[in-house]
């Protein structure tokens, strides 16, 4: 069976979790406690030199380091439900988005707070080796992902979902990211974004949300 690795307050290994309960891959956990800074022992770079989560462990011992990789892994090992696309273009459409939001909302937020949170001073990008904090970054963070909110509510009134016209792979990934906006005290769901707000309510209904 595989085994993720992952912890349970950092947004990027519970897009993992999500993704594999949406699939119905069985798998065994294990919690790297990024709180201590687990992921930089020795132990844990053996398993994934990036030194993050998530990670999934294969039964023949491959390692899948990123999301990416176990997103790919999980399309092909079961195919259905098809969560990155059922013909060309939704697979088209699908990567786009997905790289969208991880570019334009999930990496602002992360600027924002790594570089502005007391916690993350030294360690404003993750991975084995340490950068300064940089403020001008936080700054510019916030306002991304305050433009991409208003590009977001557009794209979202009258959709049911972000990429096609099913759940895919770029919901679980929006969702996360915004989910994840609360950290800057941003409320992605409020007044005034009842578009999100309505999507993520259809969201809150699957089972897989509240892992």
């Amino acid at each position: 069976m595989p085994v993720l690795y992952d912890f349970a307050r950092a947004p990027s290994p519970r897009r993992a979790r999500i993704l594999l309960a949406e699939k119905g891959i069985a798998h065994e956990t294990r919690i790297v406690d990024l709180a201590s800074q687990e992921q930089l022992s020795d132990a844990y770079r053996a398993i994934n030199p990036a030194c993050t989560v998530p990670a999934l462990a294969l039964e023949d011992g491959t390692v899948l380091p990123d999301n990416a990789a176990i997103a790919a892994w999980a399309e092909a090992a079961q195919p259905e439900p098809a969560l990155m696309g059922r013909d060309p273009l939704e697979k088209a459409e699908v990567a786009s988005w997905n790289a969208r939001i991880e570019g334009e909302c999930f990496m602002a937020i992360a600027e924002a707070m790594r570089n502005s949170a007391p916690a993350m001073a030294g360690r404003a990008l993750p991975g084995p080796n340490d950068y300064a904090q940089i403020p001008e970054l936080a700054r510019r963070g916030r306002d991304r992902l305050d433009h991409f909110l208003e590009r977001f509510e557009r794209h979202m009134t009258g959709r049911d979902w972000v990429a096609t016209h099913h759940f895919s792979l770029a919901d679980i990934t929006a969702a996360v990211a915004l989910d994840f906006a609360r950290v800057l005290r941003v409320d992605a769901y409020d007044a005034a974004h009842p578009a999100t707000a309505a999507w993520r309510a259809r969201l809150a209904q699957r089972p897989a949300f509240s892992l």
